[in-house]
């Protein structure tokens, strides 16, 4: 997909997955003159910058 599909998908704005090209914190292809991006890729995006939540322990108020 382009430049523009992909903000759509990530729910981003164009200028914020262009600067993840330019800084090469995402993979992207070229074609031509064309950068497209795959959703596999995107989701790979997502998915590296997970955090996890923090587990309480209600007994004592400490961190699991």
């Amino acid at each position: 997909m382009g430049v523009e599909e992909a903000a759509e998908y990530l729910h981003t704005s164009v200028r914020f997955v262009r600067r993840l090209i330019s800084e090469r914190r995402i993979t992207f292809y070229r074609v031509g003159r064309h950068v497209r991006l795959a959703v596999e890729d995107l989701d790979s995006y997502v998915q590296s910058g997970k955090v996890d939540p923090i587990v309480r322990s209600r007994a004592r108020g400490e961190v699991a």
